[in-house]
């Protein structure tokens, strides 16, 4: 079984309690990024395109571990960035192992031999490491060559002393399916515990744009990979039910509120994946976010096509504890395996995406309204803003609060408030880090 039986059953007690004290929503991993910084720089990555201050900071071992007791979720996943590369990471999960959350440290491997004796084996701690393929597959998604023999020895090296281990991997447009089933094959012989398995999110700060997954082809994709015969011998870290989505067999909505995340600027709006802005507390973001307004259901074009497991997997589990169907489901997948529906004859073509808008440039200008603002917010490099007394801040956007931004000045470590009706107008003047490399230096009116 991929996921421990103690593991199974403090999320399903957990979930029971929820349920019992009639909570309709409520967290089940808490997705922890104590930093942005990281040794690669992935194309189809939307979380390190950040100005260079911002990714030199990190949040402290106290305020992680405040996180995690203000949300009470049973399992702690500690994305990045790459979280190997903060200073105390060891610290931070010695805590979370205290406190007898479930931790999944994602990490690219690169620094895993060096870091292992940090670490004690506990049924606690997993490691995570992302893999996106075989080697050409893997080092090509990271741009860099090596890594994955690099990742996969570390991997051995963490098996042998005895670390639980799993893998995660991201799929995009153009993955191949016998290549995919090759490379399921040597994970499992790796000795992983399980893989997770998540078709990527069309991120729109990620430099490449061209190879994120409709959801039809999304779902054709994995009804030819997890149909195949060999799949039986597949562990998977997620699931069954959730894998049936992937392969069409099941219709869910998004879970956004399953998997809050907590950053160096604060409880992230509405998940993981989009950036709607930041509330202060995790009460604050369960109680005041608009819900309802996300999701593939609720007809946002930024949620159409998301089928990835931080948004979904909380949608299986909420089936298979909300009613007797869905415990029956998911009992019957876990002894027999998931049902994949039949491969289409053809695979579908993937659709053209409208582009709605033209994306900022460097010496852009508005005024001071909530539009301009919203602008200020979605650019990654610096802004200047022009406050009514005449004077100019310059720094980047962390969040548009209620009435007010908070703003990162240039040469400062901590952000400030910024109210909104000061501001008269708004100009992009720093670099993008997020943008092609022809446009970073770019200017348009």
């Amino acid at each position: 079984m991929p996921v421990p039986v103690s593991q199974m059953l403090t999320v399903g007690g957990y979930v029971l309690g929820q349920k019992l004290r009639g909570r309709k929503r409520y967290p089940l991993v808490l997705m922890l990024e104590p930093l942005y910084r990281c040794n690669l720089s992935c194309a189809g990555c939307g979380k390190i395109q950040y100005p260079s201050r911002v990714l030199k900071h990190q949040l402290s071992v106290a305020e992680c571990l405040a996180a995690a007791d203000e949300c009470p979720a049973p399992v702690v996943s500690i994305p990045g960035g790459e979280p190997l590369m903060h200073p105390e990471i060891d610290a931070i999960v010695r805590g979370l192992v205290e406190r007898k959350k479930y931790v999944y440290l994602c990490t690219n491997a690169l620094l895993l031999e060096e870091k292992l004796d940090l670490f004690e084996p506990s049924r606690y701690l997993s490691f995570s490491v992302h893999l996106d393929g075989l080697e050409a597959e893997h080092d090509a998604a990271v741009c860099r060559k090596g890594t994955y023999r690099r990742a996969t020895a570390a991997i051995r090296e963490a098996v042998r002393r005895g670390f639980r281990v799993t893998t995660n991997t991201t799929l995009f447009e153009g993955a191949d399916v016998e290549r995919t089933a090759r490379f399921f094959d040597e994970a499992m012989s790796l000795g992983v515990e399980g893989m997770m398995v998540s078709p990527g999110y069309s991120y729109d700060k990620a430099p490449d744009q061209d190879h994120f997954l409709s959801r039809r082809r999304t779902a054709d994709f994995f009804r030819r990979v997890l149909g195949r015969p060999e799949s039986s011998g597949w562990r998977f870290n997620q699931s069954p039910l959730f894998l049936e989505f992937l392969a069409g067999g099941r219709d869910y909505d998004c879970t956004p509120w399953g998997n809050p995340t907590y950053s160096v600027f604060g409880w992230q709006r509405p998940c993981y994946l989009l950036q709607e802005g930041y509330a202060e507390s995790f009460e604050e973001l369960m109680r005041d976010t608009a819900w309802p307004e996300y999701g593939p259901k609720s007809g946002r074009a930024e949620c159409r096509d998301c089928m990835v497991h931080s948004g979904f997997e909380a949608s299986a589990v909420e089936h298979a504890a909300s009613s007797a169907t869905g415990l029956v489901a998911m009992l019957r997948a876990l002894v027999a395996g998931p049902r994949i529906p039949e491969p289409a004859a053809v695979a579908p073509a993937r659709p053209e995406l409208a582009v709605e808008e033209t994306p900022l440039r460097r010496g852009w200008t508005g005024d001071g309204s909530a539009d301009s603002l919203r602008k200020a917010f979605s650019y990654r490099g610096d802004v200047t803003l022009t406050l009514d007394d005449g004077s100019a801040l310059e720094g980047y956007v962390a969040n548009p609060g209620p009435g007010a931004l908070r703003v990162w000045p240039r040469g400062e470590t901590k952000p400030v408030r910024v109210p909104a009706d000061r501001i008269t107008a708004v100009t992009l003047s720093g670099r993008d880090p997020a943008a092609p490399r022809g446009e970073r230096t770019s200017a348009s009116a």
